[in-house]
């Protein structure tokens, strides 16, 4: 499939990026204006790639042709935690549009756009109706679905809406596309994932540590928990919420831009979530994490792997959608 062509649009470090390329299609070049993510893509994928930078800017006459979109357009807006302002976002929400505006300029075939769970019911639905028209207006056969990271290969909780589209002249009305619901590829455990050796043991020499034995005696958790029984299972996963403590087992919670007060238990003691790790709960390889560790803050690695869309999950929807066309056989 080497000669499906496609672009990374609000392109983040590349999660999409990955998925597709992982099936052979072939990237022309990304969008992305955060300056801190782009540093890290082109860690990942070479300091030559090409980035377009603002999408609502561009011409796109200056754009090559392609055949594929791929993008996780900004979702504070729609986000139970975010704004939740939507369409009404004057630089955010208005994205869509600009999405829209490429591909009618040029033609694409096929997309793959990514938004939080919060978009099916932002303003009680009507903001995903006006999207939903926007791409049917724009002359695309839309199927969306809310599917969890969970069930594609890594340990997180991660319920993501998911929009395909495909050119109404591409197709009859016979055409059908259906959305992965079972995973064959390799499963990862939190084993697999929590590996990385920097010493980010969070014990009783940090003052965190004093504010985190405070947090333990709040109005929310005081006599819920102790120190001791939270340490004596290995991989339990601690996610220090601002008001209730929240324990996870075989999974974590989550990974978001400004969470980054994940703790878990390993050999006995409390560590902090690395970026490196966050990496890897995405599913990026550990050949693309092992680029950047020591590279990039982990800070920063965290707040972009809490941005990123999971590979694997790109991947299969991917797949589905080249089958259903024909590209690939069953």
């Amino acid at each position: 499939m080497n000669n499906i062509k496609f672009i990374d649009f609000c392109a983040g470090i590349g999660g999409g990026r990955i998925g597709l390329e992982n099936l052979g299609l072939s990237c022309l070049g990304f969008f992305e204006i955060d300056k801190d993510a782009e540093i890290t893509y082109k860690y990942f994928f070479g300091q030559d790639e090409q980035n377009y930078g603002d999408l609502m800017k561009i011409n796109p006459d200056d754009l090559p042709n392609f055949d594929f979109m791929v993008g996780g357009f900004p979702c504070q807006t729609f986000s139970i935690i975010g704004t939740r302002c939507g369409l009404d976002d004057e630089t955010r929400g208005q994205v869509i549009y600009g999405l829209v505006k490429i591909l009618k300029a040029k033609n694409v075939k096929y997309f793959i756009l990514e938004n939080v769970k919060g978009l099916i019911s932002h303003d009680k639905g009507r903001t995903l109706e006006t999207v939903l028209e926007l791409l049917d207006n724009a002359g695309y056969k839309v199927y969306y679905e809310t599917l969890n990271s969970l069930n594609f290969g890594v340990p997180q909780m991660r319920e993501r809406i998911y929009l395909v589209g495909i050119q109404k002249e591409l197709i009859d009305d016979s055409f059908k596309y259906e959305f992965p619901k079972k995973y064959t590829g390799e499963n990862h455990s939190l084993e697999d994932c929590l590996i990385d050796n920097d010493e980010l043991i969070f014990d009783e020499k940090l003052p965190s540590y004093q504010t985190f034995l405070k947090y333990l005696d709040n109005k929310y958790n005081k006599g819920k928990y102790s120190i001791n029984e939270i340490v004596s299972k290995e991989y339990t996963v601690i996610d220090t919420r601002q008001s209730d403590l929240r324990i996870y087992h075989e999974k974590t919670p989550t990974l978001r831009r400004g969470r980054h007060g994940i703790l878990y238990v390993k050999n006995g003691k409390f560590k902090k979530l690395s970026g490196y790790e966050a990496l890897l709960l995405q599913n990026f390889p550990k050949r693309y994490a092992n680029k950047v560790k020591d590279k990039i803050s982990n800070s920063k690695l965290l707040q972009q792997s809490g941005n990123a869309m999971t590979s694997t999950v790109i991947e299969e929807i991917a797949k589905n959608l080249m089958k259903a066309i024909g590209k690939i056989d069953d």
